[in-house]
């Protein structure tokens, strides 16, 4: 009798047991899952600050580059400014004045090699030096041709610049020259030369000398040539040939360097019209040299 109450009582536990035993797998189960969860979430959750960190790190460096660009220019205008600022400084425009055109345009049937074309507006104002002035002015006159066909060589700078009959002196044909005496040694800046305005006519070997002698052996400079083929006799030139007209030819000799002298001598090998040689007047731009 007590052996079969203890026959069922043991599987009365039993059965407890694995009732037990049913319970508690499905909590074990559940828990997994959420430990896996947990984790995949940690593993993934760095994924979008990774994207995000690639997205923002090429952003930095296109800033940098378009600040880079920005600046690159203004720090060239501000390097140049300064430059441009130097070149003009102390400097002035001269004050030439004109005398009234002749004629409009150019003719058709000029045909003179290494001829300049016309410029088609007003020449542009000539900087100098503060103080500049036209020192050539009423100073004596001397030339090749000491008497000449018509008008005095003392007309050269006498300050009519106009192109009417009787403002002008006309030498003698071939190469002839006239010599301007300063009376003094200036800085030479400029060289204003008005020919014969009335026609649009070019004149040929056109050679313009600055010199310390009066007789141009010695220290002689030379400040333009359009002599192309030496036909003065005083070397090729590479200027050009030019139209003349009421603003005369102005000869830039300040960008030549430190130009200085005495004596100014201008030739010339007839023109276009005729082979005879002509000044309305000569203007010299300068300084005393210090």
């Amino acid at each position: 009798m007590m052996t079969k109450n203890f026959g069922s009582v043991a599987k009365i536990c039993v059965c407890v047991l694995f009732v037990l035993s049913l319970c508690l797998l499905p909590s074990c189960k559940k828990s997994e899952p959420s430990d896996e969860g947990a984790g995949a979430a940690q593993s993934e959750s760095p994924a979008p600050s990774t994207i995000k960190a690639v997205e923002e790190e090429p952003q930095e460096p296109a800033e940098t580059e378009t600040e880079t660009v920005a600046e690159e220019p203004a720090q060239v205008e501000e390097e140049e400014e300064p430059a441009a600022a130097a070149d003009t400084a102390g400097m002035v425009p001269i004050d030439i004045e004109l005398p009234k055109p002749m004629f409009v345009g150019t003719p058709q049937d000029t045909k003179v090699p290494n001829l300049e074309k016309p410029l088609g507006k007003a020449r542009p104002p000539f900087l100098a030096p503060e103080g500049t002035k036209n020192v050539a002015l009423s100073k004596p006159v001397s030339g090749s041709d000491e008497e000449p066909i018509i008008g005095e060589l003392s007309m050269v700078t006498d300050g009519d610049k106009e192109a009417a009959d009787g403002s002008y002196v006309e030498l003698g044909p071939f190469v002839q020259y006239v010599t301007i005496d300063l009376q003094d040694m200036y800085n030479i800046y400029a060289i204003v030369v008005w020919h014969y305005h009335k026609q649009a006519r070019v004149y040929y070997d056109v050679v313009v000398q600055v010199a310390d002698d009066a007789d141009f052996i010695t220290d002689v400079q030379t400040v333009f040539n359009n002599d192309i083929d030496n036909s003065a006799g005083l070397g090729v030139g590479d200027d050009m040939h030019y139209t003349e007209t009421n603003e005369g030819k102005l000869i830039d000799v300040l960008s030549q360097g430190d130009i200085n002298g005495r004596y100014v001598r201008l030739y010339s090998n007839g023109n276009t019209s005729n082979d005879l040689n002509h000044y309305i007047e000569v203007e010299v731009y300068g300084k005393p040299v210090k």
